[in-house]
């Protein structure tokens, strides 16, 4: 038996979506006509109608696959089989729209698959250390254990995601009003004052002529701008090269901006020392473990360097030293790994790296926004005051004329 999704209506017209199982396609469309059910879509869960799921990136996200595992983990030291831990899961009801990658999941596990290898196929949220840890959970025999420290690791790291989020909040928004107030103040109010000074003949200064001058470009160089950025989007969202191009030079910029670059280091050395303690504890190989960890840090460059390091290991170097000549990564956290190998307490001790890397990573954070948020309504104020003196100036200089 296997999963089929479907998208259909009912008896009385309804839309309606759901999983029924059957031996194949044709088997599933009777079991649903029994139902009163006409198809539109039909398809094996987990697959086409997943695939457009996981684009949107709600249903099987950080936060619903730590919840999951968590919940798994409990289910198999209860005693459950897998696949039958797996029907639990799709069963209950806070489960939403991830049932559907559930059943998908459900299905290979009942072909003979593992659960890596079930995961891996087709659910592209997976993040591939999440898999090494499961697979090699699977191999020493203690995938409970294992699930329920991968389930931590991933509700870390939502955690820290928010605290990120809400950081850029406040900031955003004072960009956000910034940007309106311009558009409506050099798009529209500009203009007009700047016909009616030149009707009544009023002597305009320099700066008045500047802005309105400013307010003319404006409309013209907004237009540009758009299509500039919709024609990169186009090309980016059509040529996945031209778009890892893109993410490569954004990683290579933000190192040049003193503020941002020292808080991003801060928080790739916590993520790869948190995720190479998990892969590690887990009992993933060291190489394999330092290319994953690399790639869990978000930044090309650093990964591209930790898989440098993990071939270097892999023939024989000491990873402490292999990590002394890699960038961000190289400054603290060799001392760590080095004192760990020596007392056989390597995933503690980098744990503890993390554990500082983080309230590095917290404070520095809160220093930069303590100094942005006044320096972006410094930034405001500062062009509300000259639009305001462009506009009294001539005004004042009339006044004056007339006494």
């Amino acid at each position: 038996m296997r999963t089929f999704e479907y998208r259909g209506y009912d008896a009385n017209g309804r839309s309606c979506r759901g999983l029924v199982e059957g031996h194949d396609l044709k088997d599933a469309r009777e079991r649903l006509a029994t139902r009163d059910v006409f198809p539109e879509e039909l398809h094996p869960a987990g697959d086409q109608l997943v695939r457009r799921f996981s684009k949107r990136g709600a249903p099987f996200g950080i936060e619903v696959r730590a919840m999951l595992f968590r919940e798994l983990s409990a289910l198999l030291m209860a005693g459950l089989p897998l696949a039958a831990a797996m029907q639990v899961l799709i069963d209950a009801p806070e489960i939403g729209d991830a049932r559907q990658h559930l059943a998908g999941i459900r299905d290979r596990i009942r072909d003979g698959a593992s659960l890596a290898r079930a995961l891996e196929d087709g659910h592209p949220g997976v993040a591939a250390f999440e898999i090494a840890v499961v697979e090699a959970g699977e191999r020493a025999g203690t995938l409970d254990v294992v699930l329920e420290r991968l389930a931590g690791f991933l509700e870390e790291q939502a955690r820290l995601r928010d605290r990120v989020v809400s950081a850029l909040v406040y900031p955003s928004i004072v960009v956000a009003a910034a940007i309106i107030i311009g558009a409506v103040t050099l798009g529209i109010l500009i203009p007009r004052i700047g016909v009616m000074l030149a009707s009544a003949n009023i002597p305009l200064p320099t700066l008045t002529l500047v802005v309105i001058g400013s307010a003319r470009v404006f409309p013209f160089v907004m237009m540009a701008l758009i299509a500039a950025a919709l024609i990169v989007f186009g090309v980016a969202k059509a040529n996945q090269g031209f778009r890892e191009s893109l993410r490569r030079k954004g990683a290579s910029l933000v190192p040049r901006i003193p503020v941002i670059a020292v808080a991003q280091e801060s928080l790739i050395r916590l993520r790869f020392a948190r995720t190479l303690a998990m892969l590690v504890r887990g009992g993933v190989g060291m190489v394999e473990a330092v290319t994953l960890a690399g790639r869990a840090t978000g930044n090309q460059v650093v990964a591209a360097r930790a898989a440098e390091v993990s071939e270097t290991v892999k023939h024989g170097a000491n990873l402490a030293d292999a990590l002394r000549a890699a960038p961000v990564l190289g400054e603290s956290l060799p001392g760590w790994i080095q004192a760990g190998e020596a007392s056989g307490r390597l995933p503690e001790l980098l744990d503890s790296a993390a554990g500082r890397f983080q309230q590095q990573w917290e404070r520095r954070v809160t220093r930069a926004l303590s100094v942005a948020e006044p320096l972006l309504i410094l930034l405001v104020s500062a062009f509300v005051l000259l639009i305001a003196l462009a506009i009294l100036m001539p005004i004042l200089s009339l006044n004056q004329a007339l006494q």
